[in-house]
């Protein structure tokens, strides 16, 4: 590969590409001030334009994530998976836990804590896969499988394939840290041109709506806490003042830097979340929980094909909800969106691993994390269900950011749990804010790593302002509208990704070899003449 240059600029006296940075804020700003002055006809309009996206294009959302998971394979199983990211002799800048507790903190984080008891019991009272006639506990069975399906190991492999791209073009190619270098292979320099602005600024607008939505449910479930341990209303100045507050926690976290700042919180993170799961383990049902741990995974991937690649194609015909739109094509657009900014975070805190340690790293071990979680949560809250105890359902009807605080209480220690949960939330909140500005501050400046503090700031600031003003401008329905609007584009990016990685790497490895023979040659030459 011929030598490259580094797209780092500055702009206007900032460390910012001025292209990637101005239009991205713009195609942001332009939606915050429309949202703002149309005012209740736009969440009207979210859930049209929500229902319309995904009726037309889920097909395509639910195939792209099953070949993602193939190629994630197929690249830890092959001869790639050898080729160590940062070059033969890199090693890690991070232990093993401090590695899985920042991959599990940016990859799941809020929406963990907020659909772990909401989205199981919404699929045990309503799915496409049962009917009255099903028993409740083939509904809660069915129930987990969903759930897992769409926390599982679709996700992670999403995170895996473009993280370990972005890890391999930045450490062994030597290019910026940003979405547009893996593109090099096949764009050549016009990488650092309009094409490579364009691929930016979808990564920029993607990264900031995805991380729009989890912010979203976490203040929500915060103010829920607030109200369910100290009775502080819910309502959206209560969440907007909640959004300022945990932005300044993250700008703090911030300053501190990746290592200070963002590592520490997450290994805190950890700590809190397995506490509280142990806590919910022990003081629950905690047998049902084991036994159901291990049928739930038997049962995911009994039904796996089933799952995966259902698109409601005979039932939509007459199914007027869409249930799919709201479940499922959600959350892969989601993911899609969220992906630039997990797969440049963990592509930065990877180098030193082999691309199959990377990958079936991010693959196994935070997919069990997330099923046990699952299970545990989850589970709870069906063991209530199952033995005739509706409050939980009552509360996800009424307010699912409640879900979690109404499961608590159904058993011992309550304030103790319920006072950890709260603060998991905050502090899952902050790290995704911190590590989301991290990510769109490297993509706006051209993958600078000594960007000045205050553009990181004002990256921040603009997270929660677009995260305030989609919950007033349509709530929830908002928040996945604008997920699903900017994962598409970015879908179509990640396929032309997959072949411009495998391209590069072949290259790669041919000049290893290459390499490899002349040294061989060398010492041979040098044995010859003694």
């Amino acid at each position: 590969m011929e030598k490259v240059r580094s797209d780092q600029k500055t702009f206007l006296g900032l460390k910012v590409n001025g292209p990637v940075a101005g239009s991205a804020f713009f195609i942001v700003a332009l939606l915050v001030i429309v949202t703002l002055v149309v005012g209740d006809p736009m969440e009207e309009w979210f859930q049209k334009t929500q229902k319309t996206v995904s009726q037309a294009v889920g097909w395509l959302f639910i195939l792209v994530i099953n070949l993602l998971l193939v190629f994630a394979f197929y690249l830890g199983f092959s001869k790639y998976g050898n080729i160590r990211l940062g070059g033969p002799d890199a090693k890690p800048e991070f232990t093993r836990a401090g590695w899985f507790a920042m991959l599990f903190s940016a990859g799941m984080g809020i929406g963990l804590l907020f659909w772990s008891v909401a989205e199981p019991i919404s699929h045990f009272n309503a799915n496409p896969f049962m009917n009255e006639a099903t028993p409740d506990w083939e509904a809660a069975k069915i129930s987990m499988g969903i759930t897992f399906l769409h926390w599982g190991i679709h996700a992670w492999a999403l995170y895996a394939v473009i993280g370990v791209a972005l890890a391999f073009f930045t450490f062994n190619l030597k290019l910026p840290l940003t979405i547009r270098s893996a593109f090099y292979p096949l764009l050549g320099t016009k990488v650092y041109g309009l094409w490579g602005d364009i691929i930016d600024i979808i990564a920029v607008v993607a990264t900031i709506f995805g991380l729009a939505a989890s912010l979203g449910f976490g203040v929500q479930q915060v103010n829920a806490g607030l109200t369910y341990l100290l009775e502080v209303p819910e309502s959206i100045p209560i969440q907007l003042i909640l959004i300022g507050l945990i932005t300044g926690l993250a700008i703090m976290s911030l300053v501190l830097g990746l290592d200070s700042g963002i590592r520490m919180l997450s290994e805190w993170n950890v700590r809190i979340a397995f506490f509280l799961l142990i806590a919910l383990l022990v003081i629950g049902p905690t047998i049902f929980l084991l036994k159901s741990f291990v049928q739930n995974i038997g049962y995911y991937f009994y039904r796996y094909f089933e799952l995966s690649f259902w698109t409601n194609s005979y039932h939509g015909v007459k199914d007027p909800i869409q249930w799919q739109n709201k479940w499922t094509i959600f959350y892969w657009a989601w993911w899609i969106s969220w992906s630039p900014f997990v797969g440049i975070f963990i592509a930065r805190i990877s180098k030193g691993r082999t691309v199959r340690e990377f990958i079936f790293g991010v693959l196994v071990i935070p997919s069990l994390v997330t099923f046990l979680w699952l299970s545990v949560f989850g589970g709870s809250a069906l063991y209530q269900e199952l033995t005739d105890n509706h409050a939980i359902t009552a509360a996800v009807n009424k307010n699912v950011a409640t879900a979690i605080y109404y499961l608590l209480e159904q058993y011992p220690l309550t304030i103790v749990t319920s006072t950890l949960a709260l603060l998991l939330v905050i502090s899952f909140f902050v790290t995704s804010s911190d590590s989301g500005s991290f990510v769109v501050d490297v993509l706006t400046s051209g993958g600078r790593h000594d960007s000045p503090t205050f553009q990181k700031v004002f990256w921040a600031g603009a997270e929660g302002a677009v995260a305030g003003v989609l919950l007033i401008g349509g709530g929830l329905t908002a928040l996945q509208t604008a997920s699903v609007l900017t994962g598409l584009p970015f879908a179509f990016l990640i396929v032309i990704m997959c072949y411009s990685l495998i391209k590069a790497m072949n290259g790669y490895l041919k000049r290893a070899e290459k390499a490899k023979q002349i040294q061989e040659r060398k010492k041979r030459e040098k044995d010859d003449n003694r």
